[in-house]
């Protein structure tokens, strides 16, 4: 019998490696992942307990947004970065160039972008070879994931999977599923859609997997196991995602439009850092997938600032502008005037949950001494 929780997964893995999945194997297959799931997430409390040695690396977030660019070693990571900002991360033509996090800023529309070269993943990393848990906690805290891979190494799937081992989802959204404890009752599944690709027995046993006796669950959409099992696990990050294929200059067209073909949905730019070979529109794309918008500030009485807007998240409300602005304009905000897409006519008087778009102009109204 295997003494070690590594042990014991590795045994969970192999199990469901060799059982057949289908209807009859569902909840079985379901119970060993809910298991093996849990059995990780106590590994990592044990080794961060232990204070399992190893330099960590130290990032502060600056700029509107932050881009991770992550790949195996020597696909060009560093080149990206010197081209899009003034950092000056050392290139050369061999494994482990980059030893360290170097942090660069971007200036793109009138927004700061901030976009770190990490030291290459190898296959392992999420367990911790090649220092992979360190790169991979800076990853965690990213806004969007470029995976970098080259013409010469392109097996994206190793890299998607070194992630997810680590508890990053890409480009996905949390499931809608809210679990309740109750102090009687058992485990009560409640799905306001179809289940097609887990019956109910399924999650009610993943769900006691992980230690509930009384509890409901409300299914809103309909999930497997695994996306079940991230509810329950609760420290999933979801995240943005794009491929970057490098070094086309290096290969011609049918070449490159083979290895496109093989990436699946995941959306890939071809690029040439060396040459500069779509780097504008990588520029772009990440400026988009970014979701960032720009709002312009009108004071009262005065023209907009058409020359300086405000760079904020798409979707965000009038309410998280006053908060960026200054603490205390959310709590002294009488109204809020709006100019633009969002708005149903020129001027319109809007609120703190007001949604805004890109281009919008908005003129706030506080109350100065506190009064009403």
């Amino acid at each position: 019998m295997s003494n070690t929780i590594e042990e014991q997964i590795q045994d969970i893995e192999e199990e469901i490696s060799r059982t057949k999945y289908n209807k009859a194997t569902q909840q079985h297959i379901g119970r060993l992942k809910a298991k093996m799931a849990r059995l990780k997430e106590e590994s990592e409390k044990r080794r961060v307990a232990s204070g399992a040695p190893g330099k960590g690396y130290g990032i502060k977030k600056s700029g509107n947004a932050t881009i991770a660019l992550v790949g195996f070693p020597s696909v060009g990571k560093s080149t990206i970065l010197n081209r899009f900002t003034d950092a000056n991360s050392d290139v050369g033509a061999y494994h482990f160039t980059t030893l360290d996090v170097v942090p660069g800023i971007m200036e793109f529309n009138h927004a700061k972008i901030q976009i770190l070269d990490l030291p290459g993943l190898i296959k392992g990393a999420s367990r911790g070879r090649g220092r992979g848990r360190e790169v991979l906690s800076v990853v965690r805290s990213a806004d969007l994931i470029a995976m970098i891979l080259d013409v010469f190494e392109t097996n994206i799937h190793v890299l998607i999977k070194e992630l997810e081992d680590s508890g990053l989802r890409l480009n996905q959204s949390p499931p809608d599923v809210v679990v309740k404890k109750y102090e009687r009752g058992g485990i009560i599944i409640k799905s306001t859609v179809e289940m097609t690709k887990m019956d109910e027995e399924t999650a009610r046993t993943v769900v006691s997997e992980f230690g509930y006796i009384n509890a409901d669950v409300v299914i809103r959409e309909d999930i497997t196991e695994d996306q079940l099992i991230d509810v329950l696990v609760g420290n999933r990050v979801y995240t943005k995602a794009i491929g970057v294929l490098n070094k086309v200059d290096l290969v011609d067209d049918d070449h490159v439009a083979d290895i496109l073909e093989g990436m699946g949905d995941l959306f890939v730019m071809p690029v040439s850092a060396e040459t500069g070979s779509g780097m504008n529109e990588l520029r772009n794309t990440f400026f988009e997938s970014l979701d960032l918008i720009r709002v312009y500030l009108k004071p009262q009485g005065q023209d907009a600032d058409l020359e300086e807007p405000l760079v904020v998240r798409r979707g965000s409300t009038i309410g998280e502008v006053c908060d960026y602005i200054h603490r205390g304009f959310r709590p002294n905000f009488r109204y809020a005037n709006v100019w633009g897409n969002s708005g149903k006519f020129p001027g319109q008087m809007i609120g703190l949950d007001h949604h805004l778009k890109d281009g919008d102009i908005i003129s706030i109204v506080i109350r100065r001494d506190g009064s009403a």
